[in-house]
């Protein structure tokens, strides 16, 4: 290793004690303690790859390669208050990608099973996951858009992709009382992103806020 190197590394060291010293931000939208005590416990440059770790804590999505990316911290924060998550919760995840949201998911709910389409994002998710001593998490290379029936149903689900529509399996899979937060819209274009409510079998649905996410890959890969 030079000099310039290791200088360059130190640096970026540096940088990233001092972001998590304030880590996360204190945003004025996200009013849920638990959800920022999670997110304070979770490293981000361990879910993304060494040419992007020194922006861990910018709020921005990063590449995670397979034309992915790992959401922004804030947009992380806001889904997941919106989930409005319980100790007892059963949740699904749409979209394992890093597995950052699924992390943040795991320590607030009592099960998450996950689903990706990408074999290859699903096994290093998995591996990360499993280092940190994530015992709940179950994560399965399949169709997000046909959620996953064997566990449903799910007293939230999050999607971390985008459809066009919202995919019925999805809103079928939902628990009473069950929450869905979903960004729907089309790619490279302002998407909305929506809170389906299950009450007496009737789904409510609220916009809460324009987004832009990668489209949602439908097929699992053999």
């Amino acid at each position: 290793m030079n000099e310039q190197t290791s200088r360059a590394q130190e640096s970026k060291r540096r940088g990233e004690r001092r972001y998590r010293q304030t880590w996360p931000p204190r945003w004025p939208e996200i009013t849920d303690d638990g959800v920022r005590q999670v997110m304070g416990r979770f490293p981000r440059e361990r879910f993304v790859s060494e040419p992007y770790s020194a922006w861990a804590y910018d709020d921005r999505p990063l590449p995670i390669g397979f034309g992915q990316t790992i959401s922004q911290p804030f947009i992380v924060a806001f889904m997941t208050q919106a989930l409005r998550l319980r100790p007892g919760d059963r949740v699904l995840e749409v979209g394992t990608g890093s597995g950052y949201q699924t992390a943040i998911l795991a320590a607030l709910c009592a099960h998450v099973d996950s689903v990706e389409v990408v074999p290859e994002l699903a096994a290093a998710a998995k591996v990360r996951l499993q280092e940190m001593g994530r015992q709940n998490v179950d994560i399965h290379v399949a169709d997000g858009y046909q959620g996953w029936p064997p566990g449903a149903p799910y007293d939230a689900i999050i999607v971390t992709a985008a459809p066009a529509q919202v995919p019925p399996a999805l809103e079928k899979q939902l628990a009473p009382e069950g929450r869905l937060v979903i960004p729907v819209g089309a790619a490279l274009d302002d998407q909305t992103l929506w809170l389906i409510e299950k009450h007496n079998q009737q789904l409510k649905r609220s916009s809460l806020t324009l987004v832009r996410f990668v489209p949602l890959v439908a097929g699992a890969a053999n």
